[in-house]
């Protein structure tokens, strides 16, 4: 050793492959430690020694989670290391990649590696080459030790005789046996969830019906190795206790495998990923008591990769489109989705669409259209012989809850036998002890709330329950199998699970007209049928009156008022298109839709009001106000119109009337605009004023006007008339100067 090694610092690098080694294997620990004694005895003094303990019980099989030893590689490069000390040199690293970067960085910075058998100078060949053969045959040794382990591994799997931990439900007996576990109240909850998936098909809906209810797990490593505790139920372990063979009686090994891949950022991780049933090493059938069968297993396997969506499955759902997921579109090929429109359910092409793949016969049908026919075909197809298979499934759901009520009565009995313990317990303190008898005291009372909250969730689970009726009138329900199938106690996904025990799929074609449509129906059992519905027609014509109506209301429509014609409708027993009766407003519409004339308005001497006002001269509204102010006689005929009865004398008194109205222009003519004449209005915008001065040179006398129909005043605006008005504009005080100004240039150009 030279001065410029003790002269930076001495490392001394520890480490353990596991953490069971850390524990048990405390000598190796103390010896690794004891290196700093070593590293001060060849000179370097105590502040210049550290200790890098961090990767204690991590394998050095790969530099990934050492962070001691990426930290050790670290200042060998920045050169602040003298010598690394360890008790041999596959504390270092098991890697020889790894070994070899960290020698090649010592040999560069002048670091030596120093261990029990000596010290090494990285600068030197032959140190290099004997630190280089002392880590390759460190992970030869390695391998060797991970073969030999591996394969009697293998050899006691291939015996079923390798122990593995066993999921909740099973235990090792004393002889090392796999049996299943003692405690009623964990087979209980175990086989619940077998049962529960097999009557709901569905790993969400297991999670829902344990949602009252505890669940039991084991406990791997840790203060609480072994023991069972109890909590809520997750779908991730109902999926993990459906997919695990062991419950199905099987001894398996190799189901998972281990491999290392590398990040993009050049770090590397291990993934375990689970191998397919044909490439388990070991897989032994029969090896020990099961809660389900070898081929009820395989069928969970199915019925979990068939709720898969993401996997392109179609399970059925909540919705209540009956045919969701087997249907087919009989153009193009592809599946039909279901979309809800206005709480609707529709069977739509919708992804032959969104591809730019549709045909023309892509459609769009109201579910009901296909559901109704569909489950008419059903329940024709399932006859009386089925009364026994219903009946056993009745048998089956009183199992159930005889099998929930159960397990009910297991946690109370749990709860009975934690109390009377605590309570024996504290019996047997002495009294005087008041230390330990406050704790056993307070320990017994935990006990019995928790007795008392069994007992009323036991009770609560007996009261909600309703009774299952008699089996005479189970039978007479079954056999009615219509009705059960449409009672409201029937949910939409235990309809749609029986309709996919009988049928495949259903595929949708055009039918022979465009109001139908081809239902074809492709059942298990290999037989096919097609049916042909009709679709539902638009509301603008589901709504439309009958035809016999129709032809009613254009024989009678000419002759009777709208109120006659509803009831001569009515009594021929025809209704409206929302099937209700006809009144007055519905014959109206009736009338207005197809054109029905009505009967003659007018009686003979009846004028209308625009008629009585062309006779007299006078606007409209002047005869409308004489109606409503009663001056004038009229009535309303059926239609609401005014009907006015105008003999001569009834003229004679309104002519009268509009003689003496200071409100009607008297120097009116009845003549519209002559040739040349423009309107008060078109005279003020020709001049650019207001229409407001117009009107005040008409009222004075500056220009002359007449009134034609109606009143209008008319002006002859001649080119004196217009060289007069330019004048008077130029000669007001009350006009602007950029308007006088405007007048007088445009004045001058003409």
């Amino acid at each position: 050793m030279a001065a410029q090694h003790l002269e930076r610092t001495a490392l001394i690098y520890i480490r353990q492959s596991t953490m069971a080694q850390v524990r048990e294997h405390t000598e190796s620990t103390a010896r690794q430690y004891a290196l700093a004694e070593e590293a001060a005895r060849l000179g370097w003094p105590a502040t210049a020694i550290e200790v890098i303990d961090a990767d204690l019980g991590v394998s050095g099989r790969s530099v990934e989670g050492r962070d001691g030893f990426k930290g050790l590689v670290a200042r060998v490069c920045l050169g602040e290391i003298g010598a690394i000390f360890g008790l041999e040199v596959s504390r270092l690293a098991r890697s020889s990649a790894d070994l070899s970067r960290l020698l090649e960085y010592a040999r560069l910075t002048d670091t030596l590696v120093i261990d029990a058998d000596g010290v090494y100078d990285l600068t030197e060949f032959n140190d290099r080459l004997l630190l280089g053969l002392k880590g390759t045959m460190s992970e030869a040794e390695l391998h060797l030790l991970a073969g030999r382990l591996q394969g009697a591994k293998r050899a006691a799997a291939e015996r079923g005789e390798l122990r593995t931990p066993l999921p909740i439900g099973y235990v090792y007996d004393d002889e090392g046996q796999v049996v299943i576990d003692p405690d009623e109240e964990v087979t209980t909850a175990i086989a619940d969830v077998f049962t529960a998936f097999t009557a709901t098909g569905s790993a969400y809906q297991v999670v829902a019906a344990f949602a009252d209810r505890r669940f039991p797990r084991r406990a791997y490593g840790g203060a609480w190795a072994g023991r069972v505790q109890f909590g809520r139920l997750t779908h991730s372990r109902v999926l993990g206790i459906l997919a695990n063979p062991v419950y199905a009686g099987a001894y398996v090994f190799g189901r998972f495998r281990s491999r290392r891949l590398v990040n993009p950022d050049g770090s590397v991780r291990t993934v375990t990923t689970e191998q397919p049933r044909a490439e388990w090493g070991v897989c032994i059938h029969d090896h020990h008591e099961a809660y389900i069968s070898w081929e009820q297993f395989l069928a969970n396997e199915a019925k979990l990769a068939a709720n898969r969506t993401n996997a392109g499955a179609r399970p059925p759902r909540e919705g209540s489109a009956l045919c969701q997921g087997i249907v087919f579109c009989g153009s193009c090929g592809r599946a039909m989705s279901t979309r809800y429109a206005g709480g609707q359910p529709y069977y739509e092409c919708a992804r032959a669409r969104a591809d730019h793949v549709a045909t023309p016969d892509c459609r769009s049908v109201r579910s009901s259209t296909v559901d109704e026919a569909v489950a008419a075909a059903l329940l024709a197809a399932v006859g009386p012989e089925q009364l026994a298979l219903a009946l056993a499934a009745a048998d089956e759901v009183t199992a159930r809850r005889t099998r929930s009520q159960r397990a009910a009565e297991l946690t109370v009995e749990r709860a009975r036998y934690a109390a009377e313990r605590a309570e024996r317990a504290h019996a047997a303190c002495e009294p005087e002890n008041r230390l330990v008898a406050r704790s056993l005291e307070t320990r017994w009372e935990a006990r019995l709330v928790e007795l008392a909250e069994a007992e009323a969730a036991l009770a609560a689970a007996a009261a909600t329950q309703p009774p299952l009726p008699p089996a005479d009138e189970l039978a007479a329900a079954v056999a009615d199998l219509p009705a059960l199938w449409s009672a409201p106690t029937t949910s939409d996904r235990d309809r749609k699970r029986v309709l996919r025990t009988l049928l495949g799929d259903i595929t949708l074609r055009p039918g022979p007209t465009p109001h139908q449509l081809r239902v074809g129906l492709r059942w298990n059992s290999g037989a096919t049928e097609e049916l042909i519905v009709t679709r539902m027609r638009p509301v603008t014509e589901s709504r439309r009156a009958a035809p016999e109506a129709v032809a009613l209301a254009r024989e009678l429509g000419p002759r009777l008022t709208n109120p006659e014609l509803a009831a001569a409708l009515n009594a021929a027993g025809h209704r409206t298109g929302t099937g209700k009766p006809f009144d007055r407003t519905a014959a109206c519409n009736l009338r207005y839709a197809y054109r029905i004339g009505s009967p003659d308005l007018l009686a003979d001497g009846e004028l209308t009001p625009r008629a009585v006002a062309e006779r007299l001269g006078v606007a409209v509204g002047v005869v409308h106000g004489w109606l409503s102010a009663g001056t004038l006689p009229g009535r309303r005929s059926p239609t609401g119109r005014w009907c006015i009865p105008f003999p001569p004398d009834l003229e004679a008194a309104c002519r009268a009337r509009v003689a003496a109205s200071p409100h009607l222009h008297r120097d009116a003519d009845g003549v519209d605009r002559h040739p040349g004449e423009l309107s008060i209005a078109e005279v003020a915008a020709h001049l650019m004023v207001n229409t407001d001065v117009v009107y005040y040179w008409a009222e004075r006398g500056y220009l002359p006007t007449r009134r034609g129909k109606g009143g209008r005043r008319w002006l002859a605006f001649t080119a004196d008339t217009e060289a007069a008005c330019r004048t008077r504009i130029a000669d007001s005080y009350k006009l602007p100067e950029d308007v006088k100004a405007a007048h007088f240039t445009e004045g001058t150009a003409v």
